[in-house]
């Protein structure tokens, strides 16, 4: 009896010491000791953030009620996170805890947190001309544009800067119409393309649209691998889009809108061949391609540097944002020289797009993407975690589907897998208890069940078996 004892607690010692010093690599988020489950830990990270001695959350939580608009939710509400400090890959509250960011602000943080490199080139900027408007000549916004239509294919090299996805999209939009003489649109359901007049016409998700007038957009079948009724077969889906054409038009369009993953819907990827054949039809009508890469833009596929690549298709008019600046207010629509003489036919300005300073964080955020290998890193991290995260769908029945390419992948939670239940609520105890463990990730889809894994794309395979580890332990403690 005395040997079975101490035996077995050098195999908890020895399993507790595996535990701290090589986790990740082992996959052990739900083994148990002493019938507790051990709690991952968090990768090491050589940096100590200045001490915080600023309002409290519940002051800030006070304001924010009096003050901004009650639309404006957040996450973790029985306890929200008071974030005051970044790194790269990794967020700091108040009280100086560390978390791994993997949500990137809403697949915003391209090249990681307060990048020294983006940061030299905002604060320069700003010490020389903060803001002088495109009226005068500046050389920023020039070299900028130079440098995103090298990106991109074909003759898509004319780029006019927004604020946002949502300007962007708008002006697209708008382009498209003042193009081709015509007024219908056709989009996605499930899509979200922004929060304005012509965007929210084109989102495909009632939760984010209003009741004021929207016109002139059809709404074609989603070509969902994972829900849709012709699982992954991209062409019987790009049927529906010929068929909208025939009969909810004139037979004649303006343009066909689409993200080649849907982000806020659930990371929906499209369905394989649905975007050629989507673009044939569209064309034979007259319409113009839209592809909207506000978050599966800038190298976060890892494959390609932009998502619509992924399908072999070239656009006519490209929008994006988010990751186009790591966090500053950026957008751009980028489009042919044909196209964009139609802005010519009247005045369109916009004060703030193509602010020198905003400009500049672009171009470094180009060359950070560029210097450090970001695209083949987010393809080589983005592999290890998804297949990480299959691992845990084999493991756990809640996982009904593991997406999406490079880092921009979706967890999708369901409480039965053959009738694809969604787990709504229990997407919200595991999103809260991996906070609790040092993980913060996203929320979306249009049931609120699907996790979205958006980080900074400077993320190490350390960081993707943290955020794994993590997931299974929470899952394992229900």
């Amino acid at each position: 009896m005395q040997r079975f004892v101490t035996t077995r607690a050098k195999w908890v010692g020895e399993l507790r010491c595996l535990s701290q010093r090589c986790y990740s690599q082992l996959g052990l988020a739900s083994q148990k000791v002493n019938d507790m489950i051990i709690n991952p830990r968090i990768p090491h990270f050589d940096y100590t953030p200045p001490p915080y001695n600023g309002p409290s959350a519940d002051e800030i939580l006070s304001k924010r009620k009096e003050f901004l608009s009650p639309s404006m939710f957040y996450f973790y509400e029985k306890n929200p996170l008071h974030l005051v400090h970044g790194k790269m890959q990794y967020l700091f509250d108040s009280n100086g805890r560390r978390y791994l960011d993997a949500f990137g602000g809403i697949a915003t943080v391209s090249c990681g947190h307060c990048h020294p490199d983006v940061v030299d080139a905002i604060v320069n900027q700003t010490k020389r001309l903060q803001h002088s408007t495109i009226l005068y000549l500046n050389h920023a916004i020039t070299d900028f544009a130079e440098a995103l239509a090298s990106k991109l294919p074909g003759d898509l090299k004319v780029v006019f800067f927004t604020n946002s996805g949502t300007e962007a999209n708008e002006l697209a939009i708008m382009m498209a119409r003042l193009y081709t003489s015509c007024h219908d649109v056709i989009s996605l359901r499930n899509a979200y393309h922004g929060n304005a007049a012509a965007t929210m016409s084109t989102t495909g998700q009632s939760v984010w649209k209003f009741n004021v007038v929207q016109s002139g957009v059809h709404h074609a079948i989603n070509p969902d691998p994972y829900r849709g009724v012709f699982g992954s077969d991209g062409e019987k889906y790009a049927k529906d889009v010929e068929d909208l054409i025939q009969f909810g038009t004139s037979g004649r369009v303006a343009a066909f809108m689409s993200e080649a993953i849907q982000g806020v819907g659930g990371i929906v990827e499209l369905a394989p061949g649905y975007l050629p054949a989507a673009y044939s039809a569209v064309r034979k009508a007259g319409g113009l391609c839209i592809a909207d890469e506000v978050q599966s833009g800038f190298a976060r596929t890892g494959s390609h540097f932009w998502g619509f690549e992924n399908q072999g298709v070239v656009p006519d008019i490209v929008t994006m944002a988010k990751g186009i600046g790591n966090g500053i207010p950026l957008g751009a629509v980028v489009t042919t020289p044909e196209i964009a003489e139609v802005l010519c036919h009247s005045n369109y300005f916009n004060t703030f797009g193509g602010n020198p300073v905003c400009t500049s964080a672009g171009l470094a955020v180009l060359r950070v993407i560029e210097k450090e290998k970001l695209q083949e890193n987010a393809h080589v991290v983005g592999s290890y975690l998804k297949d990480r995260l299959m691992d845990i769908k084999n493991k756990h029945e809640i996982v009904g589907d593991v997406r999406g390419r490079g880092l921009l992948l979706g967890v999708e939670l369901v409480t039965d897998r053959k009738l694809k239940t969604p787990a709504k609520a229990e997407t919200l105890h595991i999103m809260d208890k991996m906070k609790d463990m040092g993980v913060l990730v996203g929320k979306g889809g249009f049931r609120g069940n699907v996790f979205r894994i958006t980080p900074p794309l400077c993320f190490t395979k350390e960081d993707a078996d943290f955020v794994a580890d993590v997931m299974d332990c929470a899952m394992s403690k229900m």
